[in-house]
């Protein structure tokens, strides 16, 4: 079984995700699909697709106006959350320190946290590709943590760039963040791979060892572009 995800960012409306859940529970498939999409949408019901959120607080409740806490996306019925997207590291200046943060929300609060990991170009060009990734694990994963959460690898340099690292590339950091997982003890802990993931390529991303699945984005938002991704490996 692979886990399938898809991010909608700051995509769709609540009648457009009703439609694609419609599409996606007529899809005969053992995969594990999850659509994490705006707060708005969360709420709509499937016994086929989970929800999940895009972020989350790193506060538990109180006077943080525009925040959204753990119990709130619980409350909904979504069971995901993703930490530490790029683009919140990137544009929220997030640290490895906050993204550990918000995953303890999550956890605490029975949502099983997608922390992302993954270096930008400057550090790739820089040969800190593997150093990046490695701290990325030990230090956005909370340190009591036991089970119940999934790594994303998402090479940032790659993520709407339409770019797609080689094979070999996707191992290797694959490779490293099962071991450093194994180290801490989250040996089995399933790891996405995500950046400019579609039909045509999510099969041979998925065949390479230690990928358990896809965070997908925009190949996420269409049936017709989402369900071939969904499909495409048993």
């Amino acid at each position: 079984m692979k886990i399938i995800a898809g991010n909608w960012k700051m995509n769709g409306t609540r009648s457009g995700l009703e439609s694609m859940v419609r599409d996606l529970e007529t899809v005969d498939t053992e995969n594990q699909v999850i659509l994490c999409v705006p707060f708005t949408m969360l709420g709509v019901r499937s016994d086929k697709v989970a929800l999940g959120g895009q972020d989350v607080s790193e506060q538990a409740k109180g006077a943080f106006t525009g925040e959204v806490a753990a119990s709130m996306i619980a409350d909904t019925g979504a069971k995901y959350v993703i930490v530490g997207h790029s683009e919140c590291r990137q544009y929220h200046n997030e640290t490895n320190n906050t993204v550990r943060n918000k995953a303890s929300q999550a956890l605490a609060n029975g949502l099983i946290p997608i922390i992302c990991v993954g270096e930008t170009m400057e550090e790739k060009q820089a040969g800190k590709t593997m150093a990046v990734i490695e701290s990325g694990v030990r230090e956005s994963i909370p340190s009591d943590v036991s089970t119940d959460i999934i790594v994303a690898y998402e090479p940032r340099w790659a993520i709407g760039a339409g770019l797609t690292p080689t094979e070999s590339e996707i191992a290797e950091a694959h490779t490293l963040i099962a071991k450093t997982l194994a180290d801490m003890g989250l040996g089995g802990t399933p790891v996405l791979y995500g950046a400019s993931v579609k039909g045509s390529n999510a099969a041979e991303i998925m065949s390479i060892p230690n990928v358990d699945g896809v965070l997908v984005g925009g190949a996420s938002l269409k049936s017709d572009d989402f369900i071939p991704i969904i499909t495409s490996v048993k």
